[in-house]
Order: structure tokens, then C-alpha cells, then sequence
């Protein structure tokens, strides 16, 4: 079992990619993606919506999530976000531990 946890960053004039381009650049986003518990952590810029970018971030456990919020990183995320001016929206998910079944495998095309 994972916690998957997928933000949308929007903003105005390209501010949401922007803001995942300096996560990216600054480091950031290595530092997070080298935490204890954390299984991924990527952007995805939707085609339909040039103004948005998804987050997929997906942790271990609870107590992994806590202990990345209370990182000295949150504070440099939280700076950012005000610097891009970015409003967010948020869904939470927990995986599946029996992963895919058989009968949806075949729709798979590895």
C-alpha cells in the first residue's frame, strides 16, 4: 500500500510550469525524490490545460508524508508557490497492494 497524492498547481501566463521548471533546476524536487518513503515524484503538464501541471507524489506511508511536510523543503515549496502565485487542488488516493488483476493485465502492453 502507497498513499498516491496528485496536486494541480494553476496559475496565470505559464507560472505553474514555470514553477515545476525551478523545482526541477533548483533541485528541489532531487531533495524530495531522496527522502525516506517517497516512491515517486513527477510533473505532468496536461494537454488540454497549458495552465495547469500535475504533481503525482506518491509515499510510503502516512508517517513519511508527516515527516516530508515538516522538512526545511516545505518552506522553499511554499515560497515558490507564492513567488508563481499558484492555486492548487488536490485528490488522495491509496494503491491497490494486490496490484493489477489478471483480467486487466491484458490490456496492458508491456
Amino acid at each position: 500500500m502507497s498513499i498516491v497524492i496528485n496536486l494541480y498547481y494553476t496559475g496565470e501566463n505559464g507560472s505553474a510550469r514555470k514553477f515545476a521548471e525551478e523545482m526541477e533546476r533548483g533541485g528541489t524536487a532531487d531533495l524530495i525524490r531522496q527522502e525516506s518513503g517517497n516512491e515517486r515524484y513527477a510533473y505532468f503538464f496536461p494537454m488540454n490545460d497549458p495552465g495547469t501541471v500535475l504533481l503525482i507524489d506518491i509515499w510510503k506511508d502516512q508517517a513519511s508524508i508527516d515527516q516530508h511536510h515538516a522538512s526545511p523543503m516545505m518552506e522553499t515549496i511554499a515560497q515558490l508557490r507564492e513567488k508563481y502565485d499558484l492555486h492548487m487542488r488536490a485528490e488522495r488516493y491509496v494503491t491497490d497492494g494486490d496490484g493489477i488483476p489478471p483480467v486487466d493485465s491484458q490490456f496492458i502492453r508491456h
